[in-house]
């Protein structure tokens, strides 16, 4: 039955593979059921109930990918889509997170418009083969540099000058009487290597060295392995911490009666209600869709090349029947429906749009290569539901290392790119790097989009750029501009 649904001989995998790949992702990217609600309830929602929205969108929106699409990858509610909810949507411009709720809905409404027209198939077939190629690297970068962060392999320090804003508001040197919930920092910020002395980094170190070696030694599953005994290393240093097994405060029963606040919220007196009560408030409305709408669709986007093309999940075949075909035919499409559809759902159940996770490139490293990874990770999330407390268990340093392996994987991708050609190499370093320095795949992908036209100006060949390239870029720096006010 297996075979027949996920085609696994075919795509040259095995249940025992794509179960392991599946476990390796979902410990990946698991963090996000806690970060989540630690974000999202400063803007006043329960936090209880954005775990069980964030678990259950998870859940639906994987299972989504995985049957409807047949591929590997995770999707759960994005970071940086979750700070721009709170800290710009409702802090900055002042809505209540009932009426940002109902804007993340219109963005899945025009996310489902976007892919069943020939907008986004003709976005992704007109991307160039050489910024493919750096996106691929790029999410390399990207992974690896959340993994150092993670591990707290690196440190950042920066003068009190320097600080621009706290909790979103303009920072003068002031006193601040509240808890810091982010902080924005200009140009003075100086990373250095983590403090060796703490327990925490000295295990993350242990884990990536032994998920290294097990790698060398192609040890199958040596991701998840590493996972797990790091895990059981850090019980007597201290850094695994077992007290969330028998805290009732964690328990789904609370969690589904919350859950209650915020299932349709976006729909109500003070979600739609509220918005449609004030005309004067439309043009910043459909700003913000705009936002959400480009973030999550070269996110999504840049995800599925950067990692699909290099492995053979989406074949130069599924680019090229995209861009002649009709319908929702090929994997990538449907997949990037799955995509728009989660974000829908989790809008209704109560949490910020849902994104395909840069970190299942950690499964598809580990070997994953059909639906049949989705399906785990999917099955893992609903058991997230009932065992919230096991899962705080495993602690950021062991999922890090897997997170700075799978980095090293993909950088193979940038063999592919011809360095010699300083027209290909200046797009293409500049994709990869602000997308792993920017904390942000579409702005990577939107600085390679813009530096492809500086080198096509240079040689005097504007008119071979894609009027997609060119209407992509110009929306691009659109939406800069309008943040830089907003």
């Amino acid at each position: 039955m297996l075979e027949r649904l996920f085609k696994l001989e075919e795509n040259g995998t095995t249940i025992g593979t794509e179960v392991m790949a599946g476990l390796t992702t979902f410990f990946a990217m698991s963090y996000i059921v806690f970060v989540n609600p630690d974000i999202l309830s400063l803007t006043g929602m329960p936090t209880l109930a954005v775990f069980m929205a964030t678990v259950l969108s998870a859940a639906i929106g994987t299972l989504v990918l995985s049957l409807y699409a047949n591929v590997p990858y995770a999707q759960a509610p994005g970071m940086g889509l979750n700070a721009f909810f709170t800290y710009t949507v409702v802090f900055a411009l002042g809505f209540s997170w009932q009426e940002a709720l109902f804007m993340v809905f219109l963005t899945s409404i025009v996310g489902v418009l976007i892919t069943i027209t020939p907008i986004r198939r003709q976005i992704i077939v007109s991307i160039p083969e050489s910024i493919q190629h750096a996106i691929g690297g790029g999410i390399g970068v990207f992974v690896s540099y959340i993994g150092l962060k993670n591990a707290e392999l690196l440190s950042f320090t920066a003068d009190g000058a320097d600080v621009l804003s706290v909790n979103g508001a303009p920072y003068a040197g002031e006193a601040v009487g509240e808890a810091i919930g982010s902080v924005t920092i200009g140009g003075g910020i100086i990373p250095e290597l983590g403090n060796f002395a703490s327990p925490y980094t000295l295990l993350a170190l242990i884990g990536l060295v032994l998920t290294i070696v097990l790698m060398l030694m192609r040890v199958k599953g040596a991701i998840l392995i590493g996972i797990v005994v790091t895990t059981l290393i850090g019980i007597p240093m201290g850094v695994t911490d077992l007290s969330s097994l028998s805290d009732p405060s964690t328990s789904y029963l609370t969690g589904f009666s919350e859950l209650s606040q915020t299932f349709g919220a976006a729909f109500g007196a003070d979600g739609l209600g509220a918005l449609l009560a004030n005309p004067s408030r439309y043009p910043i409305i459909l700003v913000t869709v705009f936002a959400f709408t480009l973030t999550d669709v070269f996110d999504t986007i840049g995800t599925f090349v950067g990692t699909g093309r290099r492995t053979g999940i989406f074949t130069q075949e599924d680019l090229e029947s995209m861009n002649s075909g009709a319908g929702l035919n090929t994997k990538m499409e449907k997949a990037l429906m799955a995509d728009v559809v989660a974000t829908g759902v989790g809008s209704i159940l109560g949490t910020s749009p849902v994104t395909t996770f840069v970190e299942s490139a950690a499964g598809i490293g580990a070997g994953g290569r059909t639906g049949l990874t989705s399906f785990t990770i999917a099955v893992l999330f609903t058991i997230t539901m009932f065992f919230s407390p096991l899962m705080l268990v495993v602690p950021g340093a062991a999922t890090a290392p897997a997170l700075i392996v799978v980095g090293i994987l993909m950088m193979s991708a940038f063999s592919e790119v011809n360095w010699d050609n300083m027209y290909e190499a200046v797009p293409a370093f500049f994709t990869a790097i602000f997308m792993g320095f920017s904390y942000s795949i579409s702005y990577g992908i939107a600085a390679g989009f813009l530096f492809y036209i500086i080198s096509k100006a240079a040689q005097r060949e504007l008119k071979s750029v894609s009027i997609v390239i060119w209407i992509t870029t110009i929306l691009f720096i659109l939406n800069f501009i309008i943040l830089a006010f907003i």
